[in-house]
């Protein structure tokens, strides 16, 4: 008989791991739970060389023979500990499989150290290139969905959140951002370490490193009276300022629709190369010089990232599948946005939007697109229009009251598709399955 959760394969008495989302199925692991990652990094600019040492805390879900983190091929493992003691280890295909002495006990503690160095590249994807990326002057992260293992070992999957500490030391030139706050930040001959605590759970994808000229600066305070910083260089200090000058405008406006901001502070950072799109990590937005037009051109983007913080970053997806939670959500943040700062209504937008995927394939299904279509444009804006169709049904009182009750119920939790439709169903006594059926499971546009 197979266990559960495992299929037989290759012959009898050979099992396979049964993927953690068929999404991703390389990626995530399974036989234990990480609590906490303190990262030690080393970063060299000039030759992209970056040296670390993991400290990975967890608790063994199972007893097993062996247990795998997901780990660039790109970064050699220079030596590994489990609870103090050296295990037997192979690093091949993305996968550090670690083989203790003996087996841990379920429930037990699971305290693991990993020293590694190398050239950290993005990972190839069907996306395209994720994770650690040269710049023309320092790096950056961009991780989603699969790139965290570029540059530390990981359970790489969203439903493994965990707190972070996070050391980066570069040349001291540069300015080295990571999610959390700033513990310390101590300079020694010609380099610079800082350390940050992200104390609430993160997602590993979520997790990031930005390094490169910056100088810091405090944005005007909201009435939300969430701190917010920018980071950039100096030539877009100008055009920044305008472009993003209404960021403090816009947190109020979100934390009246969406409920508190849910981390300790905000900070966008601007690159000074052009990026395609701008990137989203816990408590931190990463536009390119690009997105600095003088012209306010990218404020849908910059509505956009701001509402991941709530529905991406605190409430996250346990499985690929439901990535409209994350993109539909903030799709439509870019719409109520418009709405409350004099631009067209959302209602408007919504319109034309349906008037354009009308034109488009009918053939992506938004509650399970498949992972070819889960980036797509078409779920991006199809997730908008079923969260506006959600709203003419209940009301502008009831709908916004869920948004609220949806972020304060899950804050820094992993949620479902099916866990918003029963929230849902508490704002209304009429049915909303045939409202789902239409939307989310049905590939024809309503």
């Amino acid at each position: 008989m197979v266990k559960p959760g495992k299929f037989a394969a290759g012959g009898a008495g050979k099992f396979y791991e049964e993927p953690v989302d068929a999404y991703l199925p390389h990626n995530g692991n399974r036989g234990y739970r990480v609590s906490r990652y303190e990262l030690d990094l080393t970063y060299k600019v000039p030759s992209n060389r970056l040296a670390g040492k993991a400290s990975i805390t967890a608790v063994a879900t199972e007893s097993r023979p062996k247990f795998s983190f997901d780990l660039s091929p790109a970064l050699a493992v220079a030596k590994v500990s489990v609870n103090g003691t050296r295990p037997k280890y192979t690093h091949q295909h993305g996968k550090l499989t670690i083989t203790p002495a003996q087996k841990i006990p379920a429930g037990a503690a699971l305290v693991v150290t990993v020293q590694y160095a190398g050239t950290p590249t993005p990972v190839h994807s069907i996306w395209g290139e994720v994770g650690w990326e040269e710049l023309t002057e320092g790096a950056l992260v961009a991780s989603q969905p699969n790139g965290a293992a570029s540059w530390y070992p990981c359970d790489d999957h969203p439903g493994a959140k965990a707190s972070y500490q996070i050391s980066i030391t570069t040349d001291s030139p540069y300015y080295a951002l990571a999610n959390g706050v700033l513990l310390r930040k101590q300079t020694r001959a010609s380099h610079t370490t800082w350390v940050y605590e992200q104390s609430e759970p993160m997602a590993s994808y979520l997790a990031t490193i930005q390094i490169g000229p910056y100088e810091r600066h405090r944005v005007a305070s909201s009435a939300a009276a969430v701190p917010m910083h920018a980071l950039l260089p100096q030539r877009l200090r100008a055009p920044f300022e305008h472009d993003f000058g209404r960021q403090p405008e816009m947190m109020d406006a979100f934390v009246r629709m969406f409920g508190p901001y849910p981390f300790a502070a905000y900070t966008v950072l601007v690159t000074d190369d052009d990026l395609e799109i701008p990137i989203e990590a816990q408590g931190i937005s990463v536009f390119g010089a690009n997105h600095c037009d003088g012209r306010r051109g990218s404020e849908r983007l910059v509505a956009h990232e701001l509402a991941h913080q709530w529905f991406g970053n605190s409430l996250t997806l346990r499985n690929w599948r439901d990535i409209w939670l994350h993109e539909g959500f903030a799709c439509y943040a870019e719409w109520l946005w418009s709405e409350n700062s004099g631009g067209p209504s959302a209602q408007e937008i919504a319109d034309q939007a349906h008037r354009n995927l009308a034109l488009l394939p009918q053939d992506l299904l938004l509650g399970d697109p498949g992972p070819e279509l889960m980036f797509d444009d078409r779920l991006y804006k199809r997730g908008a229009l079923t969260l506006h169709a959600l709203r003419r049904e209940l009301g502008d009182e009831p709908f916004f009251e869920l948004l609220r009750q949806w972020t304060a119920r899950y804050r820094h939790s992993n949620v479902s598709t099916e866990e918003f439709t029963d929230l849902a169903a508490h704002f209304t006594e009429r049915p909303l399955r045939p409202l789902w059926d239409a939307w989310l499971w049905s590939t024809p546009l309503p």
